[in-house]
């Protein structure tokens, strides 16, 4: 098993667009199963939709991965109570993934309670199972520092980039201070970097 001890520290959100759609289509066709077989027909999966979920929600991995059906199905928005927090929190789903999430349900056993169902067993993957499928996918897609925290700090990172609002990122992800919202999703180490870059004397 790989040492995640330092997984927090050490991962990074996904800071260019076209590195997420290299993952997305790794994900989608994950050429690691059978390099054989013709990937240009896909069907959605669960890989990928852990993927798309955990960068559009913004969930840590644990309660990411104890989604169920029923909570989700045909759902614009749903209620969680995070375990690290114990807080209630509304997590919306926009229109292309609910469709997405609805086609990937139909792949799933009758009857399956959990939304990213191990194969062994009536329960979910454990976040070391997620952690292998991303590190694949990222093989694949030509990434490194990617692993199950990527999903989270990615969603923080595009978020901020988006509406610029640190206070309502830190609302969203249950921080005690912004400085500490903007440190996890990395942009306090890019603006340095930025910052040196343009020094001079």
């Amino acid at each position: 098993m790989a040492d995640k001890s330092n997984e927090i520290k050490d991962v990074q959100p996904i800071r260019n667009k076209d590195d997420i759609e290299k993952m997305k289509e790794v994900l989608k066709t994950r050429p690691w199963l059978n390099p054989l077989v013709d990937t240009s027909h896909y069907v959605v999966n669960r890989d990928y939709i852990l993927f798309m979920v955990g960068i559009n929600t913004g969930l840590r991995i644990g309660d990411l991965l104890k989604l169920k059906v029923k909570q989700v199905k045909d759902k614009s928005r749903f209620m969680v109570k995070e375990g690290k927090t114990q807080k209630p929190r509304e997590i919306w789903i926009n229109d292309n993934l609910r469709g997405e999430i609805n086609e990937y349900i139909k792949t799933l056993p009758k009857g399956c309670e959990w939304l990213f169902p191990s194969r062994q067993g009536d329960k979910p993957i454990t976040p070391v199972q997620a952690w292998r499928i991303l590190n694949k996918g990222a093989e694949y897609a030509g990434l490194e520092s990617v692993g199950t925290h990527t999903l989270r700090k990615t969603f923080g990172y595009w978020h901020y980039k988006q509406f610029k609002d640190v206070a309502e990122l830190q609302e969203i992800l249950n921080h005690s201070h912004p400085q500490i919202t903007l440190r996890y999703i990395g942009i306090t180490k890019e603006q340095i970097q930025n910052n040196l870059k343009q020094f001079e004397l």
